[in-house]
């Protein structure tokens, strides 16, 4: 038998042990419907005749993605932020991503604008903005990167220390700050009348960005709350371009009866150079490192022998 054999399955095990999320994820299910209810006592909102939300890749041509009814009635599920029950009523048309499965737990609330499905486009948002498939009304869009507070982690979740948010106008960078949980930016400069306001509840990020690969615990939710105010005279057309955010981006809200501690004005589109901000972009960097050097030690004690 090879003398090196057991070296070789000592050293497959353990990468493949890398490959394995320290922590299960939970399922998150996305769907649209009606606000038929909203319960501050309970502190849940409730859909009347949800449609889930999937997509297929076919062999030939793009991805296509739709809503399916779902053979429920209604789905109800706990807010994000106590802030929904000013921002949606009993029925508005909204998109919401719930945790663990349909309902229960909604991780992001999103209130839809626009008649038709492929102009349907973002005016309101409470939650995690990841989580939403539509874009942001009249062409705006947000780029937000989380910079993890490393001493401040339970299990494989850790509390976002800043977050750089950047707006973009039409794919234009127009404004961007820094901002601390708690705090809120504003842009109105298009000379439109519209106008975007993102205020960050609070976030998380996977302790992976730390380091840390083993533990338990649910994975990083954060809660941003948004609105988007469409200029005067906004038309319902060509708004199917989708809006994307990375799990580092949101868009958000100023929430009602909280004070901004730091809030940001632009008031002229004027693109801003981008400003960088130390972060990590993937969580698997870290077991990335570890598996190259345990395969860069493996190589070397073959060779020695």
């Amino acid at each position: 038998m090879n003398p090196n054999f057991p070296l070789i399955v000592i050293a497959v095990l353990f990468l493949c042990c890398l490959c394995i999320p320290a922590g299960a994820t939970i399922q998150e299910v996305t769907v649209k419907g009606t606000v038929a209810a909203i319960s501050p006592v309970s502190n849940t909102l409730t859909l009347d005749h949800p449609r889930q939300y999937g997509c297929s890749y076919p062999a030939r041509g793009g991805t296509i993605c739709t809503y399916t009814p779902m053979s429920v009635e209604t789905l109800t599920g706990t807010v994000p932020d106590r802030v929904s029950f000013s921002v949606f009523k009993p029925g508005d048309t909204i998109v919401a991503t719930s945790l663990g499965g349909a309902g229960g737990t909604w991780i992001t609330l999103a209130k839809l604008s626009g008649t038709r499905q492929n102009e349907e486009n973002v005016t309101a948002m409470v939650g995690d903005p990841e989580k939403i498939p539509t874009p942001l009304a009249a062409g705006y869009a947000l780029d937000i990167t989380m910079a993890p507070d490393c001493s401040a982690c339970t299990g494989l979740v850790c509390t976002v220390e800043s977050t750089e948010v950047k707006v973009l106008s039409n794919g234009m960078l127009v404004q961007q700050n820094v901002l601390l949980p708690g705090q809120d930016l504003h842009f109105n400069g298009r000379n439109d009348g519209s106008s975007i306001e993102v205020f960050l509840r609070n976030g998380e990020m996977s302790a992976g960005f730390c380091g840390t690969t083993s533990g338990t615990g649910l994975q990083p939710i954060s809660v941003f709350n948004i609105t988007v105010v469409p200029p005067v005279g906004y038309s319902q057309t060509n708004l199917g371009t989708a809006t994307t955010t990375r799990p580092e981006e949101a868009v958000i809200l100023p929430t009602p009866g909280v004070p901004a501690t730091n809030s940001v004005t632009a008031t002229a589109a004027t693109p801003v150079p981008p400003a960088p901000l130390p972060t990590t972009k993937s969580g698997m960097q870290p077991l990335a490192a570890i598996g190259a050097a345990g395969l860069v030690g493996l190589v070397l004690v073959m060779r020695k022998n």
